[in-house]
Order: C-alpha cells, then sequence, then structure tokens
C-alpha cells in the first residue's frame, strides 16, 4: 500500500491562454508553483504547444511560441477549445487529434517539477477550469487514462470549487467571517462570496458569483464603487485578488477600503494550489469540516436500508458534495422480504428524507435470502441519478436471471 504521506498532490490551472502548475506534498506547509524562470515568480505558462517542422519533436509554453516565431516548429492555437471539442488538427498533411495534442501538453507540465519529488508518487491530479460540463470530464478522463492516471486519481473542478479549498485552507482568522475574491483576468472581472453555515455539522460553505464590466478611464474609483456594492452589509474577513488586472500602482483608494479591519492577499497561482489542497482533503489527508454545494456538486444523499449483523443500517451510495461528474456507488445486497428496495434521498442540510420504493417487476420467485443483488447509483446531473439493479442469482444454488431493473430518482 503507498504511503500518501510521500505522494505529490499536483494543481493545474488550466486557462485558453496560460496554465499554473502547483505540488504539494503533505509535509508541506503549502503548496508551491513552479516557476518557467528558475528563481523567478513567472508562474504563467502559455497553453500552446508546436511540432518542430520535418520531426516529431514538440515544444510548449514559451519555447512553443519561441520556436513559431523563429519559423522552426507550427503551432496549434484554441488547444484547449479544440481538445474539448474533440477535433481533429492537420499539421503537415497529418490529421491529430486534440485530445491527443493536449495530451502532449500535460505530459510536458508533469515533467517540469520532476526534481522536486523524487522517488515520490502521485496520489492525485487535479485539474481547474473556468466551467465544467460533460464534454471537458471526459477529455480529461481520456488524457489521465493514457497517462496511466487511475480514475480514482484525478479531479476536475472549476475555478469556484478551486477556490473554496484555497480559501479555507488559510488560516482560520481568515475565514472567521465571509471571504471575497475579485478574480481581474485579461480584462474580465468577476468576484466569489464565500460564506458558511455555522450551524450544520459538517458546515455547508455556499459561493456565490458574479461578471462585472471592465473597469474604465477611473479604475480605482469605479473599483471603490464595487467593493461598496459587493460588501454591502456583510463582514468580511479576508479578500483575495486574483489577475493581471491588478498589476501596477492604480490600487489606491480601493486597496485602503479594502484593507480595513480585514487582511488582503494578491497572487496569480490561488487556483492552481487550491487544486493541491482539493486533492489531499479528498484523499483524506487533511482535516475538513465543510462541504461545499456547489454548481457541480450532488445536492442529494442517497441511502438504501440494509441490515448489517441484525442492526438497520443505511448504506450511502451517493453523498451530496460530490462532482456528480465523477460520483458513483455500487454495493451487493442479499434480498430479505419481497421484490423492493428502499431508497432514501435527503438534502445535505435536511433531516428530513425522502423514501423511494423501486420495485423489482417479474423477479423470479425463490426462497427469501437467495437473491443476491447489485445496486450502483450514477448521477446524470446534479439533482438527479440512475440506480440500476441487477439479479445475481444465488451462485450455484440459484442461477441468477439475468434481470437488470433502472430507476429513475429526481430531489424535487
Amino acid at each position: 500500500m503507498q504511503d500518501n504521506s510521500k505522494g505529490v498532490y499536483f494543481g493545474i490551472e488550466l486557462r485558453d491562454t496560460y496554465t499554473c502548475v502547483s505540488y504539494y506534498q503533505i509535509n508541506m506547509e503549502s503548496p508551491e508553483t513552479i516557476s518557467t524562470v528558475m528563481g523567478s515568480e513567472n508562474f504563467q505558462i502559455p497553453t500552446y504547444i508546436a511540432k518542430r517542422r520535418g520531426v516529431g519533436q514538440w515544444y510548449f509554453g514559451n519555447e512553443a511560441k519561441t520556436q513559431v516565431k523563429l519559423g522552426a516548429a507550427i503551432g496549434v492555437d484554441d488547444l484547449l477549445g479544440k481538445a474539448f471539442a474533440d477535433e481533429e488538427v492537420l499539421i503537415e498533411n497529418e490529421r491529430l487529434n486534440a485530445r491527443d495534442l493536449l495530451l502532449i501538453f500535460v505530459k510536458k507540465l508533469l515533467s517540469m517539477p520532476g526534481y522536486f519529488y523524487a522517488n515520490s508518487h502521485l496520489n492525485k491530479l487535479v485539474i481547474a477550469v473556468e466551467r465544467l460540463n460533460v464534454d471537458i470530464v471526459k477529455t480529461f478522463s481520456y488524457v489521465a487514462s493514457e497517462l496511466g492516471v487511475a480514475r480514482e486519481s484525478l479531479m476536475v473542478i472549476d475555478f469556484k470549487e478551486a477556490f473554496y479549498y484555497y480559501a479555507l485552507n488559510q488560516r482560520p482568522e481568515y475565514f472567521l467571517h465571509d471571504v471575497v475574491m475579485f478574480d481581474y483576468t485579461e480584462g474580465k472581472l468577476m468576484h466569489y462570496y464565500l460564506s458558511r453555515n455555522l450551524r450544520t455539522t459538517p458546515q455547508i460553505v455556499y459561493l456565490q458569483d458574479a461578471v462585472h464590466n471592465s473597469l474604465g478611464a477611473q479604475p480605482d474609483l469605479e473599483f471603490d464603487e464595487l467593493i461598496d456594492r459587493v460588501f454591502a452589509g456583510k463582514i468580511i474577513s479576508a479578500v483575495y485578488l486574483l489577475g493581471d488586472g491588478f498589476d501596477g500602482d492604480w490600487l489606491k483608494v480601493s486597496l485602503k477600503k479594502l484593507c480595513h479591519n480585514r487582511k488582503v492577499f494578491a497572487g496569480k497561482d490561488m487556483y492552481s494550489r487550491g487544486a493541491c489542497y482539493a486533492g489531499a482533503v479528498k484523499d483524506g489527508a487533511k482535516d475538513w469540516p465543510f462541504i461545499y454545494i456547489g454548481d457541480n456538486e450532488l445536492k442529494m444523499n442517497l441511502s438504501i436500508k440494509v441490515i448489517d449483523n441484525r442492526v438497520m443500517d443505511y448504506l450511502t451510495l451517493l453523498d451530496a458534495g460530490q462532482s456528480w461528474y465523477e460520483a458513483y456507488g455500487e454495493c451487493e445486497v442479499i434480498l430479505d422480504g419481497n421484490g423492493e428496495i428502499e431508497v432514501w434521498i435527503q438534502k445535505p442540510e435536511n433531516r428530513d428524507a425522502k423514501v423511494e420504493i423501486l420495485e423489482l417487476t417479474d423477479l423470479p420467485e425463490r426462497d427469501n435470502r437467495t437473491t443476491r443483488l447489485r445496486i450502483s447509483a450514477k448521477p446524470v446531473s446534479d439533482i438527479e441519478a440512475v440506480v440500476t439493479i441487477s439479479d445475481l442469482g444465488f451462485g450455484e444454488i440459484v442461477p441468477s436471471s439475468g434481470k437488470v431493473w433502472e430507476h429513475h430518482i429526481a430531489l424535487r
């Protein structure tokens, strides 16, 4: 068995234009972000690859751009968009799948920090993108599979979730009250607002987001007015400023307001570092008294009622807070009684549960407790799941009928 305390968590922030890579081990105080220039804080790697003319050599990042400018290589524009759309790219009369080109890019990224983690294994690869959908998850599942990364070692999250993990891994006094991040990257200004329900166990975390107009001729005063709108009636413990839009010395009046009775931090690698924390939390390597119910997370717990050692219990198939793109639950049970399975559906913030009875229509008549069933649950959205029940028979005593029942479960 691998010792996860000695393994590495990789966090990759992937944008259309640039990428950041961080890594983390449990014995480190916090994740480290890899600079493309030793000793500098040049963390942004262009999301770009290029093929050397006439040979099968590939460049990535700034080197790829340089080689294209020199005329020595052919570059691939819009790498992420083409990979997510599963397009082909024509290079020197050869058609290449864009997903395979993204695979080359990710492989190059993971080779960069090799000297940082010699003799360590990969615990989790966590990729953060601005928005998630099924095609994006499928793309990274393919890339991870080709890299030899096990399914359970891959996480794909959005920037909101990366910020959630980053903010709540800071010192507790920084999230004593609410927390805000302003992301001003490449002319796009938005904010995330994080709050917690302190009355639940675990604490339920809420993240609101909003996109704003780019700042105009008087950015300091315009940002100052935006702060008033976002903070109105709220108590904020910490503020994070992310992105190249905050470069320069234009933050004067607004910065003074931000710093009044709260901590303010600036950086450009918070998503990739948050992704590292996400991997460690999901591995159980860090205490985590929170649950986040975001756009991509399941909004329900799904359980079945079972009897284990003569004690009635509830066996959880799906947990609220899991990414619905990746969640899956399965178990095997022996049917005791008639051909029905009780499924319990519960919101995480509510003690009450809705019970649905799943009927096993036309199940062959057998002696009691001589039918073994495999029950699996797979979400199809954040509030819906398909429960599949298969008749396995009972070893050599009772052959399987081959029957399979599918039931759609929804949180209403």
